[in-house]
């Protein structure tokens, strides 16, 4: 029971640190940084995903009422010219929107901040890129994400269990696989459409690099499930399964993904 404990724990420990790397370098989650004007320092938060039918709301704390600041924004991977906005004073920030973009649509921007003689670029040296997406209902997303995790902790749990000498990996792999199946391969989709409108964007259909390490990861487990009926080695194909899971899922989230082509309308997956 203690040996039992211990690897629940040891596998949770690293399903939680895949997890939170795969988020935190996502190209979708938010950008952090602060920067200085008239000597004070200013933290912000930019969003660079935005979902729903609304437009998005750009908003940085600025409590000093001399600071004024213009947003800049244009479609993404276009040769548009700079639109830009006045940014509205709410309380202690300021405020503009980006226009709505069909499902897939990116827009770059910045901001650009200015108090008396002195102004700066936020960020300083780049423009930060945002992706709209339809509206997912917390009752698809929810238990997709809850799911996955658990994909993830079971095969972490039963690749750990593989390395015992006498491990019995068999439940946990059909546990894996049904967890996978469930979370991955029917939810995934399901989220898939209420975001961009395509239930599949992966192989054969497209490059979706969400989808093509969902597949892969769920191939893996059914190969590795298969293995133990007919190998005599069943703790090697887990094993090699496990690995390929946490390799494919600590790549970042949503790298590749869907993008809307604004020369031709199209949504163009990986």
């Amino acid at each position: 029971m203690i040996k039992k404990t211990a690897l629940w724990l040891f596998a949770i420990v690293l399903t939680v640190a895949a997890a939170l790397y795969q988020r935190y370098t996502g190209p979708t989650y938010p950008m952090e940084d602060s920067i200085t004007i008239n000597n004070i320092e200013i933290n912000f938060v930019l969003k660079r995903s935005h979902g729903g039918i609304d437009d998005q709301r750009v908003a940085i704390f600025a409590s000093d009422s001399s600071l004024a600041g213009e947003l800049f924004y244009r479609r993404y991977n276009t040769n548009d010219d700079f639109t830009n906005l006045t940014m509205q004073r709410e309380g202690d920030s300021l405020v503009a929107y980006l226009p709505h973009q069909p499902p897939a649509g990116k827009l770059e921007y910045y901001i650009h901040l200015i108090s008396n003689e002195n102004s700066v670029n936020i960020p300083a040296d780049r423009t930060v890129v945002t992706r709209f997406k339809g509206a997912v209902p917390d009752i698809v997303l929810a238990p997709h994400i809850i799911l996955i995790f658990l994909a993830m902790l079971w095969s972490t749990r039963t690749g750990l269990e593989a390395l015992m000498p006498r491990g019995n990996t068999k439940s946990l792999t059909i546990q894996t696989v049904v967890l996978l199946l469930l979370g991955g391969m029917t939810l995934g989709p399901i989220v898939q459409k209420f975001a961009f409108g395509e239930f599949w964007t992966g192989v054969p259909f497209g490059w979706d690099l969400t989808d093509n390490k969902t597949l892969v990861a769920f191939a893996g487990w059914l190969l590795a499930l298969w293995r133990h009926r007919y190998s005599q080695f069943p703790r090697f194909w887990v094993l090699a399964a496990a690995i390929i899971l946490i390799g494919v899922f600590i790549i970042p989230h949503s790298m590749m993904g869907s993008e809307l082509d604004y020369s031709t309308g199209k949504v163009e997956t990986g």
